[in-house]
């Protein structure tokens, strides 16, 4: 999905119905009393060959206080502040009334990208409201039907230019992954520079302290902080220099497993940390030392390894801790349990509030975007792998016996590897675990993820799987004896 769209205006102009026909399906309740939608629904819009992301949102009230309205619309508010563009419906048969002039001026504050729709705008009735919808000064509305399904393609053709502008900026942040290499490339890991900057991800639970800890290291308080859990509610970038490295530096929206109050908002949060994760080529996992290694904490470590992220754990309010040497054994132990898959990743013990363990942190930064990019020449894999399979021989399966023959890389960032041998499908999981643990060991490749392939090689010989040929008919000839012998 390349940008997010929220769908906003009073009660009962037609935003569900809209949604529901961007999303194709059902999924919000439609009713002609007002004030159905409560929550944020959230689905994936298809308008001719655009994909994107499109939010329902309850109605804005003019409440302010802490009643059910003035909590739906503050709801609504923050949807508006994290949606790429906004769709802000009116009712072209009600005409313009106050309210819309009010919820105008709010979105204008909010968001770039706004959207003016006239809905129910089928027929003639709805003209004076149309002209009228003039006077919110969002440009010339929009007339659509979202029951009829009237007004689609004009809409197609806004959006359009968002999608692409929206595209571009997703490609130009995308880090370079999965790069094919040789024996005979000579590029060496990528070094940062102003133009391609190294990429870190800050991500973890609300409240571990990601913000204090990216204001600590820009050296100014430039984003957001305090003890409410949550503050943060999008993903947001700053580039800085880290040492003498250029750096971008992503701090995401806590994550946590069930949302107590703002559910829908909250999964519009994560969706938006998840993207930085896979924006990032060094994700730092931020604990809190008093909780570490919760269920979430697991999730989101795991994630970055799936997505082949470098990965550095760290744990945050150390010097509130007063069993240091105690919890740092604890908390090793907890991590080769809990995550084998970032078996030898760094773990490094910091305070974002003194400052004290972020040249350690820096460091372990810098090494697994170093380990990230790693390649071994083909000769050195291929001494290893005798070594390793002197040292434990593969399986024979079914009394087949899995021949090995070489082994090179062929990719980088992160290191990807393919062993080329027979009966690839035979080999169980736990000797390519072997396999994988012993090049973490051998090449100093901590932490990172390592994808291995087993690959088949058809034998060369051209007369393999020929039926053997019988004796030709001369010779059958020539062994007849002659009669009278």
């Amino acid at each position: 999905m390349s940008f997010t769209l929220a769908i906003v205006g009073r009660p009962n102009v037609g935003k569900s119905t809209l949604f529901n026909r961007l999303v194709g399906k059902r999924l919000a309740l439609v009713d002609d009393q007002p004030g159905v939608t409560r929550d944020l629904r959230e689905g994936e819009a298809r308008l001719g060959d655009l994909r994107f992301t499109v939010i329902d949102t309850a109605g804005l009230e003019e409440a302010t206080d802490e009643s059910l309205q003035g909590r739906m619309r503050r709801l609504t508010e923050r949807a508006v502040e994290m949606a790429d563009a906004c769709l802000f419906l009116v009712d072209a048969r009600a005409g313009i009334l106050p309210a819309d002039e009010v919820f105008a001026e709010i979105l204008r504050k909010k968001n770039a990208h706004v959207i003016l729709g006239a809905n129910k705008a089928e027929g003639k009735a709805a003209d004076a409201g149309v002209i009228e919808a003039y006077s919110l000064g969002l440009g010339e509305p929009m007339r659509i039907s979202a029951e009829h399904g009237e007004g689609m393609g004009e809409l197609m053709s806004i959006l359009r230019p968002i999608s692409e502008e929206f595209e571009a900026r997703a490609a130009e942040d995308a880090p370079e992954t999965d790069i094919s290499v040789d024996d005979s490339d000579p590029d060496a890991p990528r070094v940062p520079t102003r133009a391609k900057p190294l990429q870190v991800a800050v991500v973890g639970r609300p409240n571990a302290g990601k913000s204090t800890l990216i204001n600590k290291l820009v050296g100014e308080d430039r984003l957001l902080t305090g003890p409410e859990a949550g503050i943060t509610r999008d993903s947001i970038s700053l580039r800085f220099d880290w040492g003498e490295v250029p750096t971008r530096i992503f701090d995401t929206a806590g994550m946590r497993k069930k949302a107590k109050v703002q559910e829908k908002l909250e999964k519009l949060s994560v969706s938006d940390g998840l993207r930085a994760v896979k924006f990032a080529e060094v994700v730092i996992v931020l604990l809190d030392a008093e909780i570490p290694f919760e269920q979430q904490d697991l999730r989101i470590a795991d994630l970055a390894e799936r997505e082949g992220r470098a990965v550095v754990v760290a744990v945050n309010k150390w010097d509130a801790e007063t069993e240091k040497q105690d919890k740092l054994k604890q908390l090793k132990e907890a991590f080769n349990r809990l995550l084998p898959q970032l078996r030898g990743a760094p773990l490094v013990t910091i305070s974002a509030k003194t400052g004290r363990g972020l040249d350690r942190l820096q460091e372990a930064v810098m090494k697994a975007h170093d380990v990230w990019n790693r390649r071994v020449s083909t000769a050195q894999l291929n001494r290893w792998l005798i070594e390793m399979l002197q040292q434990h021989p593969p399986p024979a399966p079914g009394g087949k016996r899995i021949k090995m023959r070489y082994m090179t890389q062929v990719k980088t960032r992160p290191p990807g590897f393919v062993v080329m041998c027979s009966h690839p499908e035979k080999l169980p999981a736990s000797y390519t675990r072997y396999l994988v643990n012993g090049l973490r060991e051998d090449f100093d490749m901590p932490g990172t993820p390592i994808r291995l392939t087993m690959r088949s090689q058809a034998d060369q010989n051209p007369y393999k799987n020929r039926k053997k040929a019988g004796p030709s008919k001369l010779a059958k000839h020539l062994d007849k004896k002659p009669k009278g012998d």
